[in-house]
């Protein structure tokens, strides 16, 4: 994606499931929720062995299709089993499709994409917002 449609996409999107969201302060899914939340995106934390605690202020769902509906799936898990994750989210009619640093999966970004979906491999959001000086404000005011 081209910096102004990462640009736009961080800009236009609201509701952010982060699956593989970790209560430990020092993995990036942590810090990378906490950025989205202090920005103003509403951030539903996605991690089965975590339901139903709470997670930087939210509840933490034990499924994606629990975090619905949803903008932006944000990924931290590995990349062979990112596939399954983008295909749920294109089946949960997610708009987008956040791949964390580090996870790559051509063929699933493929199947987004013929969906209708904007997906963003290998690159952090939170990287990427400081990167383009975008506004320290909620993105969607």
């Amino acid at each position: 994606m081209t910096d102004a449609e990462i640009r736009d996409l961080l800009l236009r999107t609201r509701r952010i499931a982060v699956v593989g969201a970790s209560q430990n302060p020092a993995r990036a899914s942590h810090s990378v929720s906490a950025f989205l939340i202090e920005r103003g995106f509403d951030v539903t934390p996605v991690n089965p062995g975590l339901a139903g605690q709470t997670l930087l202020g939210t509840p933490v769902a034990a499924s994606l299709a629990d975090a619905a509906p949803l903008d932006m799936v944000d990924v931290f898990r590995r990349s062979e089993e990112a596939g399954a994750v983008v295909d749920e989210a294109i089946a949960l009619g997610a708009k987008s499709i956040w791949l964390q640093l580090g996870v790559v999966d051509e063929a699933a970004a493929e199947r987004a994409r013929a969906a209708g979906l904007a997906i963003v491999m290998d690159r952090c959001p939170a990287i990427e917002w400081r990167r383009l000086a975008l506004p320290d404000r909620n993105p969607a005011s």
